[in-house]
């Protein structure tokens, strides 16, 4: 599954507002889909750069070996999950807006899971 189709896929998940495939090293965004005047996903994606960097360095400070499977970001009204690429595409990672009152987060968080294993860059 190739970048497009990987973000239109995540835009099926109930719940979706957006969807940003980004690295965190760099900060750049490799593509999004959705957002809006509420929710610019550009921005959204280069800031969760620093949530990821947070936590890896977190991880390493504590001398903890093991992987992020994921974040969670809880608002009032949105859920925000970052999903880590680690393991299959180094500093990568998915992010993904969703509205509470439509999501289930179990099921997201498969979804996100399921796209990663069949992304392809």
């Amino acid at each position: 599954m190739k970048i497009d189709e990987a973000l239109k896929s995540a835009m099926t998940i109930d719940g979706a507002v957006g969807v940003a495939l980004a690295d965190y090293e760099s900060g750049m965004s490799l593509g999004f889909l959705g957002g809006g005047h509420h929710l610019d996903l550009e921005v959204a994606a280069a800031a969760n750069t620093e949530v990821v960097r947070a936590k890896v360095r977190a991880l390493a400070a504590l001398s903890i070996d093991d992987t992020i499977e994921d974040i969670l970001i809880t608002l009032g009204t949105q859920y925000h999950l970052i999903r880590p690429l680690t393991r299959t595409y180094g500093s990568l990672f998915l992010y993904l807006a969703l509205d509470r009152s439509h999501a289930n987060l179990a099921l997201a968080r498969h979804g996100l899971k399921r796209i990663e294993a069949a992304l392809d860059i």
